[in-house]
């Protein structure tokens, strides 16, 4: 086994995280080296953020027809819609429920005996005898509102990333009604990363999701203050059953097969019998069976580039080769457990694709990464498709044919529609590119199955649109560039992405420089031009998820692990944001659990 396998459990136990009192050395340069280096970026980043925040006030004002002045007004102006009250009335409503039960009996209580001349008894007087006259028992309505609007009896369930486990929110009642800590399983390394959602008819009574973990170094890379030097390996894929009362580790899926992978988890949304788990630092999605956890099948991406430079190696165009990998036939299990199979030390983070290209993401194999880090499905469960974020596209696989490579989408502006799948050998197949114009990032099929949408970050930053309404996903062809006028270099940049259920607006993601806050672009999809942006959410703006009615998105921000942190509520009747849900932080997903098979379109399982 690697360095960080299985083969590092002694007497039957885990290894446990290794905590030194000293200063850090050696074992953390490349880490500290890292860190400096992308808060220098960050600065820069920041910096020209401000550049863009100034052109764009300059550029509203100039905008603005001149008007004759106006005597001060008599009364103060309304306030605006998002008060403070409004932020905080659900979290508020709880709270007074909380408070009722600790304190509302009593007060009750001495209000009953104070009128029948019970309520101070004198000192040295005899013991009060219990009481006969009536008392009011109240059950409580513990409903949450904003602005008298209730959420809906829906269950968003979040992991917590460096948090080390997930939690389930009843947004009927602003509750948490249950969560799990992969710590106390013995995982030293829960880095709670991606999950979805299997349907149930009746959420409050029981559910099911399976949650990816990321592992290794990734616990270093934030910033945050530790004396952690050789974390434990992780990469662990946790299914979890909700009973009705609280959460129960059912199987380490990693463990069983033995392939630890660790970022987006989507569900066929046909049948919900089997669900993708792919990994971008080792470059391997895989599909399991939901009720046995067998591998139906496995692919690993690797890149051979044109290049010797790293900073051109993927630029300049290459060989992209997909091809299935099999677990050792004497097993039955794969060797790529905790770190095992690590191309980069750690994950790319939103716009990391850099810091692969400057080499100051290390790692076994960096030449060689590819970033397949998500796999979603067709609407219908027909197709599924593997983004390849240093290709700048898509892998569509034919589910149908044991999800072999049926062609490549490239979604570059300057770039071809597509690019040529060629199977060279039994289970083998290559795209040959000349160039790549920028990486690409998160993607997304619409409800309706029309559309294919795809995040170009960094060099282009704008979001490509597919028209995938034709049976085969080869005659698929490029229709729309999404791009705000100001969008300048790396930012703002969009990033994750839901449909309304209709199809009709897009709403995305805009991800500003820490700690800048973030926002939502609100898009019209019949004419793919923007509507509207909210701003100024809170930084580190992640997956939104749609309530199944479709009157609510939710975009939980988590402040890079380490800030700010809340759960946005936008109506999207009138696309404003209407208040914020409180929340611990850490979170990098959101998905509310299905109650029928058709809500599986609208969940990750189409869109990352």
């Amino acid at each position: 086994m690697g360095e960080h396998g299985r083969g590092e459990e002694q007497d039957g136990r885990r290894p446990a995280i290794e905590i030194s009192p000293e200063p850090l050395g050696a074992a953390r340069a490349q880490i500290d080296a890292y860190i400096s280096r992308r808060d220098a970026v960050e600065r820069t980043d920041h910096e020209e953020f401000q550049n863009y925040l100034r052109e764009k006030q300059a550029r509203a004002l100039a905008a603005q027809p001149l008007l004759p002045l106006a005597p001060p007004p008599e009364e103060p102006p309304a306030p605006t819609r998002l008060t403070r009250r409004g932020v905080f009335k659900a979290a508020a409503a709880t709270a007074l429920i909380a408070e009722t039960g600790v304190l509302g009996y009593h007060a009750v209580q001495s209000g009953a005996l104070d009128a029948v001349g019970l309520g101070s008894t004198p000192a040295g007087a005899a013991t009060a005898q219990p009481q006969a006259a009536p008392i009011t028992r109240e059950l409580i309505d513990s409903r949450a509102s904003f602005d008298g609007k209730g959420l809906g009896k829906w269950v968003a369930v979040l992991p917590t990333k460096l948090g080390g486990g997930c939690y389930a929110l009843d947004l009927n009642t602003n509750r948490v009604l249950a969560s799990i800590w992969y710590w106390n399983y013995g995982d030293f390394n829960p880095i709670a990363h991606h999950l979805c959602a299997f349907p149930s008819a009746d959420p409050y009574h029981s559910f099911e999701f399976v949650n990816s973990t990321q592992g290794g170094k990734n616990a270093l890379i934030y910033g945050i203050p530790t004396n952690i030097t050789e974390p434990a390996p992780g990469f662990n894929i946790y299914r979890v059953r909700y009973d009705g009362a609280q959460m129960q580790l059912m199987e380490n899926v990693s463990e069983a097969t033995g392939l630890g992978l660790g970022v987006h988890v989507t569900i066929n949304p046909k049948d919900a019998q089997s669900y993708f788990v792919t990994d971008g630092q080792k470059d391997i999605a895989a599909c399991f069976d939901r009720t046995t956890s067998q591998v139906k099948a496995a692919l690993k991406f690797d890149w051979k580039a044109n290049s010797s430079q790293l900073s051109r190696a993927w630029q300049d165009g290459g060989v992209l080769t997909i091809y299935r990998i099999y677990p050792d036939a004497e097993t039955g299990k794969y060797d790529y457990l905790g770190t095992k199979g690590q191309k980069i030390d750690w994950e790319m983070v939103p716009m990391g694709e850099l810091f692969v290209e400057e080499g100051t993401l290390p790692g076994d194999d960096p030449m060689g990464l590819t970033g397949a880090d998500g796999t979603i499905w067709h609407p219908s469960g027909r197709w599924a498709a593997t983004v390849v974020r240093l290709c700048g596209g898509i892998a569509i696989l034919d589910a149908e044919n044991n999800f072999a490579p049926k062609a490549f989408l490239q979604f570059n502006t300057a770039s071809q529609d597509q690019y040529e799948v060629v199977e060279v050998a039994e289970d083998r197949w290559e795209v040959t590119f000349d160039k790549i114009h920028s990486p690409g990032h998160e993607i997304g099929f619409s409800p309706d199955g029309r559309f294919l949408c795809m995040m170009n970050n960094l060099r282009e930053n704008n979001c490509s649109v597919f028209d995938s309404s034709d049976p085969d996903p080869r005659n698929w062809k490029k229709i729309a560039h999404v791009e705000d006028p100001l969008w300048k270099g790396k930012y703002p940049n969009p990033f994750h992405m839901v449909f309304s259920l209709d199809s009709k607006k897009l709403y995305l993601s805009v991800l500003h420089p820490a700690p800048a806050a973030s926002g939502v672009m609100v898009v019209d999809t019949d004419t793919w031009t923007i509507k509207k942006e909210i701003q100024g959410i809170g930084p580190d703006l992640q997956t939104p998820a749609i309530t199944y009615d479709g009157k609510y998105v939710l975009v939980p921000f988590s402040g890079f692990q380490r800030l700010s942190s809340g759960i946005a509520v936008i109506e999207t009747a009138t696309d404003n944001l209407i208040g914020i849900l409180p929340s611990s932080g850490g979170h990098h997903d959101c998905v509310i659990v299905p109650t029928e098979m058709e809500h599986m379109k609208h969940t990750r399982s189409c869109t990352l």
